[in-house]
C-alpha cells in the first residue's frame, strides 16, 4: 500500500496500473483490503481521514476514490461535494448497517455507488478497473420482472414506484437479484450479504427476507421464493 508520505506523482495519463484512494478511520482495514487488491495489480493508498483524502485526491488524481461514511475531520458527504467541484472521479461510498442516510446524502452530492464495509474484494474490484479502463460500466442496473434496483443511486422500483429499502434490505435484494431464476442457500446469503461465515444465525436471514417480501408487495412469496431446507429463490413472477 502507497502510503502518503512516499506517493508517487503520477498522473492518470501515465498510469500503467489503477490507484484507488481509500479514505477509512481503521487502518487494519484498510491494509487488509490493499493486501487484496495489490495482488490484483491495483495500487491503494490509505488515508485517515477526509482532510487528507482532499489533499491525496488532488495531488495523486486517483482512479477511484473509497471514503468511508464514518469519515472523521471532513465528512464523507462534505469530501464529496467538495470533490465534486473539480474532477468527475468515481467516488465509492462505504457503508455499514446504520449508514442509510449518510448514503442518500453522499448519493444527492455526487457519489458513484455505495458498497458494502466492511470492504468486499469480488464487489470493488470490477469498477476499479472499468474506471481505469475509461468503461461506463459504473452504472449498474438491475431488473427482474417489475423490479428495478439501480445500484449506483441505491434506488429500488416497483412498478415504476420507488420502494425505499434499508441498506441490509437493499444488499440482500441486489445479491437475489444478481443470482435471479437461481438457488441461493442461506450459507452464501449469509457470506455475501453479511459478510460472515456463521451458519447459526439463519433466522437472521428469514426475518429479513420477510421485511423485503412485505416493503415488495410480494405477498404470496412468488417474487422471492423459499426453497425449503435449502435457500431462497427470485424469479419473475410474470416469466
Amino acid at each position: 500500500m502507497i502510503q502518503p508520505q512516499t506517493a508517487p506523482e503520477v498522473s492518470g495519463d501515465t498510469r500503467t496500473a489503477p490507484l484507488l484512494l481509500v479514505a477509512d478511520p481503521e487502518s487494519a482495514l484498510v491494509q487488509g483490503l490493499a493486501n487484496a487488491l495489490e495482488r490484483e495489480g491495483i495500487e491503494v493508498m490509505g488515508v485517515a481521514d477526509g482532510a487528507q483524502a482532499l489533499l491525496q485526491a488532488g495531488a495523486l488524481q486517483p482512479d477511484v476514490v473509497l471514503v468511508s461514511a464514518s469519515l472523521p475531520v471532513i465528512g464523507a458527504v462534505e469530501f464529496i461535494r467538495a470533490v465534486r467541484l473539480t474532477r468527475a472521479v468515481p467516488v465509492l461510498l462505504g457503508v455499514g448497517d446504520n449508514h442509510a442516510e449518510q448514503a442518500v446524502q453522499a448519493l444527492s452530492v455526487g457519489a458513484t455507488a455505495c458498497v458494502a464495509r466492511p470492504y468486499r474484494v469480488p464487489e470493488l474490484l470490477p469498477l476499479v478497473q472499468a474506471a481505469f479502463s475509461g468503461e461506463s460500466g459504473m452504472r449498474r442496473t438491475l431488473v427482474v420482472g417489475n423490479v428495478e434496483l439501480d445500484v449506483n443511486a441505491y434506488q429500488v422500483k416497483v412498478s415504476g414506484r420507488t420502494v425505499h429499502l434499508p441498506l441490509r434490505e437493499f444488499e440482500l435484494l441486489h445479491y437475489l437479484m444478481r443470482n435471479a431464476h437461481r438457488t441461493v442457500t442461506r450459507e452464501q446469503i449469509m457470506r455475501h450479504v453479511w459478510n460472515s461465515t456463521d451458519t447459526t444465525s439463519t433466522n437472521t436471514i428469514a426475518v429479513h427476507v420477510k421485511r423485503l417480501r412485505a416493503r415488495l408487495g410480494d405477498t404470496d412469496d412468488q417474487l422471492i421464493q423459499t426453497v425449503r431446507g435449502v435457500g431462497y429463490r427470485l424469479v419473475d413472477k410474470a416469466a
